[in-house]
């Protein structure tokens, strides 16, 4: 029971620090992004323009949440809906020149503060992480595999 309730706050915990870890860490280097901010503008620099449902599926995110971090990504000039040819009830996002000209240092800066939070670490430890998390999402959603995600 100690561990149960140890693993939800620990989980809980670390992931909010994270965020606000990673903020802080933009916020400083003059990037007015969130991680999630991030991660997706990470994903359209990857794989190029997307749908919202696609960026959704590729973040493991729903698509009103994915609805709302565009909004605002394109308030900020950094991505950009056009509409899509074949179904023009959907859009696709782009990224906005803007976003091409942080890519590097915004990139630079979060592999930076991953490291910084993952120091002194043995690889072999964050890789045994990486695969109990994959357990776990997969015993909570048996079509999520992390693993098969984290190659792409």
């Amino acid at each position: 029971m100690i561990l149960n309730k140890q693993l939800g706050v620990f989980l809980n915990f670390v992931h909010n620090r994270f965020k606000k870890y990673m903020t802080a860490f933009f916020q400083e280097g003059g990037y007015n992004i969130t991680p999630e901010q991030f991660l997706l503008l990470d994903a359209l620099w990857d794989m190029g323009v997307m749908s919202q449902q696609k960026i959704a599926d590729t973040m493991l995110k729903d698509k009103n949440s994915v609805v709302k971090l565009v909004d605002t990504l394109e308030k900020k000039g950094l991505v950009r809906r056009i509409a899509d040819n074949r179904d023009r009830r959907q859009n696709l996002i782009e990224v906005t020149p803007e976003a091409i000209a942080i890519k590097e240092g915004v990139t630079a800066l979060a592999i930076n503060a991953v490291d910084l939070i993952t120091k002194d670490i043995p690889k072999d430890d964050l890789h045994i992480f990486i695969n109990v998390l994959s357990e776990m999402a997969e015993n909570m959603n048996e079509e999520v595999n992390l693993l098969k995600i984290g190659e792409k």
